[in-house]
């Protein structure tokens, strides 16, 4: 079985640890997490380093790729990047746990993640180190761009365009045809009956949007 390495250690590699557990496709050799001590474990696996050990530690375990686990979009942009310049042929694998549902002719980006539940219908496409967690739903001829998320419970009707490092919060609905900007973020329990512009904050029933929002601002 090959071997990955997982990179973050945080809440959110708890869940792709069970992930990758239940799949059997890898073996996770351990993880690298600079805001963590060596040595330290988490859910059994051991803490290696920081992330700018995984070229000694690919060479060690003769890892075959990995997984960036950190929840935020933008922060797990930002580590992508770090490992692509330590590791330029680095291999970002999926973690789909086996009750997540996928329909015909949808595509799943490298690097992305499908939590227990997530549905997928068909003609879908997911970008690129995209997040879609506990029984989140898209529905058919969707698209979500690189680095965007579905928190758990969220919901869009068919045709939706979610983009770049947007995400939607807990429960979130989006109704049918609906267009969420880049850098966007909908709130919990947020019903989405009209598109949301770029770089915007929006909650609500109806949503409306509240403030722009900066590149790279937390939202978690």
């Amino acid at each position: 079985m090959e071997k990955i390495l997982l990179i973050g250690a945080s809440g959110h590699a708890k869940v792709v640890i069970d992930i990758v557990e239940k799949e059997g496709r890898f073996a996770i050799a351990g993880l690298l997490d600079k805001s963590r001590q060596a040595g330290d474990t988490l859910l059994g696996y051991p803490i290696l380093g920081p992330e700018e050990s995984l070229p000694y530690w690919q060479n060690a375990f003769q890892i075959a790729g990995g997984i960036v686990t950190i929840g935020d979009n933008w922060l797990r942009h930002k580590v992508v990047e770090k490992i692509q310049k330590l590791q330029a042929d680095f291999r970002f694998v999926q973690a789909i746990h086996p009750t997540a549902c996928i329909g015909k002719r949808s595509e799943i980006g490298h690097g992305s993640v499908l939590m227990a539940g997530a549905v997928v219908n068909p003609a879908c496409k997911i970008g690129n180190f995209c997040i879609l967690n506990t029984r989140s739903s898209l529905d058919h001829d969707c698209i979500m761009e690189d680095f965007s998320s579905l928190a758990p419970g969220a919901i869009t009707g068919g045709h939706v365009h979610i983009g770049a490092f947007s995400a939607l919060s807990l429960g979130a609905n989006l109704i049918h045809g609906i267009r969420i900007g880049a850098h966007s973020v909908v709130g919990a329990g947020a019903v989405v009956l009209n598109d949301i512009e770029p770089y915007a904050l929006a909650y609500g029933v109806p949503a409306k949007v509240v403030r722009k929002r900066e590149q790279g601002e937390k939202y978690l």
